[in-house]
């Protein structure tokens, strides 16, 4: 249960909105349930519904608008009824359905003023009992127009209900409601610029918003609870007490999460407990982290690690502290944080969100003995804002000594490690951006905005043990495109190049990925350390078409399956400068033990690799199969592989 009012302001041009919340309310669930991350997942499956625009999102997914320019293609229109309201207005009652019930469509009805402005007085949208979504076993959104003083109607009320349940066919589940109610409508009425300007701790409510009296809602809502819904508060407070929801919610996050929670700190995750890896063989590690029970302003974490093939320790610690006296992992960030890591890192492997000591990463194709192992000592400053520009300032030390079968050697002979001292300022701007909200945790959720993110690193030599000079300039923008009725294409480009003389360590060494997970951001038929590069430009495609092919041909519809297909391509050179070839006081690029290179530039030709895939099995796994088009005659290399990919998602 969840309750807000806000007073609303919106400027059309140039285009401008505020939102001020009055009182807000929701249920505790105890220390252990994150409220405030619950209402954020809720408020995004649940976006407001505007049947004016061409594709309305919801439950994660777009649908296509009854009234969209396109609907007619998809849609079926029927009209079925002809009435007259109260108030002596004539509508027509207009029922849709779609052509295809398993594509992500609407049906039901929408009622049109016959007038000159055939305006939507009412709609009824639901979704057919076939409709290619996951865990909904159904959905309704009623929609309310009034009148207003400008003769326009605009939304009174929404009101949108879904049934969830792993099994559409069984009982059991949760039914979730969100109700929008509009009133009090002044339109027309200019206001000046600074009704639309937020104030800089407008988004950080204060506790008087947030414990507003039992007066102040009976007097306010324009909305009345249900007898049921005004015993939710009581009823989950009785129940955040009881001693068999406690267990049951501290076992879902051990085994949803990873954590297991002791108040003030955490224990986890628990995919990294055990792993293995030619160098370290079998690896065993066990950390945690603070949570914002313990302070808001403090936080730490750390880990300890052993290889018992290489009989090593490893561990990790660092210390934050908020600026702004909020959690670091809230938006906006605004910390300092000082660490310090010593771990095995594999040249160019590059994961995202995902713990490189996970189990499941730990089975490899391939050879795979080419090892580091890394010191950091790090000193960063995270600043965000609220029109969600950031930029962090990164003071880095890290020393590297290769291990397994990898070496560093030049004209000299063999050299033990590479130490770097480097400053690193990145500058990111996501407008738009929201997140899944967890209480030590937060995902960016993919948006139509574009997300551009440049960062320049400089290397200083002589500096705290660093042993050369050089600037890196690297840039990236990230885009996700709704494609209506085909899905959506998440896609980035990026580019770098590295000025100064260096080693093939501190060269850009392409993401690679050498385990069967079909991994998004990396080139999965790509070996590691197989391409550097001091200057490049890359193109990475993720085309998602939610069953629009499939759910026309009969046999495969049925399961619900679904179509992927990626590109992804990566010009790039290696300057004369970078060429140990040229160079012999540079480190020489590994070969194999036969003497054969393993390690390449790119010429004249970009390294492709595409695939194409099925999503949706078992609604949880994507299974692509990748094709490699170039550079086939490098050792142990595959043109061709099938990556599994898990994920759970409407």
């Amino acid at each position: 249960m969840d309750e807000k009012i806000s007073q609303y302001y919106y400027r059309k041009n140039p285009e401008k909105e505020r939102t001020v919340v009055l009182g807000k309310r929701n249920v505790d669930f105890g220390g252990a349930i994150d409220n405030e991350g619950i209402g954020q997942f809720f408020k995004y499956m649940y976006n407001k519904v505007d049947i004016y625009d061409n594709s309305i999102n919801l439950i994660t997914n777009n649908f296509l608008s009854p009234i969209a320019n396109g609907a007619p293609t998809f849609y079926k229109y029927f009209i079925s009824d002809t009435i007259t309201t109260e108030d002596n207005k004539k509508l027509v009652e207009l029922s849709f359905t779609p052509r295809n019930t398993q594509d992500l469509l609407f049906q039901g009805k929408i009622y049109i003023t016959l007038d000159s402005n055939y305006a939507v007085q009412k709609a009824q949208l639901g979704i057919n009992k076939n409709i290619n979504l996951n865990f909904v076993k159904s959905m309704t959104v009623n929609l309310d127009f009034e009148k207003n003083p400008d003769g326009r109607y605009h939304l009174s009320r929404s009101n949108t209900l879904a049934d969830f349940g792993v099994n559409k066919k069984k009982s059991g589940g949760f039914f979730g409601i969100r109700t929008l109610t509009y009133k009090n409508y002044e339109v027309n009425k200019p206001r000046p610029d600074t009704a639309y300007i937020a104030a800089p701790d407008e988004t950080e409510l204060s506790e008087e918003v947030k414990n507003r009296s039992e007066q102040f809602w009976a007097q306010n809502r324009l909305d009345t609870l249900t007898t049921a819904e005004s015993k939710v508060y009581k009823n989950i407070d009785s129940l955040s007490h009881m001693k068999s929801f406690q267990r049951t919610v501290d076992i879902a996050t051990l085994l949803f999460a990873g954590y297991k929670s002791f108040n003030t700190f955490e224990i986890g995750p628990s995919n990294t407990f055990y792993s293995f890896n030619p160098v370290e063989g079998l690896k065993l590690r066990f950390g945690g982290r603070t949570t914002p029970e313990l302070s808001k302003r403090y936080y730490f974490e750390t880990y300890g690690a052993y290889g018992f093939k290489d009989k090593k320790w490893k561990g990790f610690l660092s210390a934050t502290y908020s600026l702004n006296d909020k959690s670091i992992y809230k938006f906006p960030q605004n910390y300092l944080r000082a660490s310090f890591q010593r771990d095995t890192k594999i040249p160019g492997a590059a994961l995202q969100f995902v713990q490189q000591d996970n189990f499941l990463l730990s089975f490899k194709r391939g050879v795979n003995d080419k090892y580091l192992y890394n010191d950091f000592y790090k000193f960063e400053y995270m600043h965000e804002y609220e029109s969600h520009f950031s930029y962090q300032l990164l003071l880095k030390k890290w020393t590297q000594t290769p291990a397994g079968s990898l070496y560093f050697i030049n004209n000299t002979g063999n050299i033990n490690d590479l130490t770097t001292s480097e400053a690193t300022l990145t500058l990111r701007y996501a407008p738009n951006e929201k997140f899944f909200q967890g209480k030590i945790y937060r995902r960016p959720i993919p948006g139509p905005d574009p997300i551009m993110s440049p960062d320049y690193t400089r290397g200083f030599k002589n500096v705290f043990g660093g042993a050369y000079n050089y600037k890196n300039l690297h840039a990236r923008i990230d885009k996700r495109q709704y494609l209506s009725q085909l899905g959506y294409v998440d896609g980035f480009i990026e580019g770098g190049k590295i000025f100064g003389q260096v080693p093939y360590p501190l060269l850009t060494i392409f993401r690679a990925n050498q385990s069967f997970n079909y991994d998004l951001y990396s080139y999965n038929l790509m070996n590691f350390l197989e391409f550097v590069s001091d200057q490049y430009v890359s193109l990475n495609l993720d085309q998602h078409f939610m069953g629009f092919f499939f759910n026309k041909i009969p046999l495969l519809k049925a399961l619900k399956l679904r179509e992927v297909a990626s590109f992804k391509a990566i010009y790039g050179q290696l300057s004369d400068n970078n060429n140990p070839t040229l160079h012999p006081s540079l480190y020489q690029f590994p070969v194999t033990a036969t003497g054969q290179p393993i390690t390449y530039s790119l010429g004249n030709t970009p390294y492709i690799e595409g695939s194409v895939g099925v999503e949706n099995i078992f609604k949880f796994i994507r299974v692509d199969a990748v094709k490699r088009f170039n550079y086939l005659d490098h050792p142990n290399v595959s043109p061709f592989g099938i990556r599994v990919r898990a994920k759970f998602d409407f």
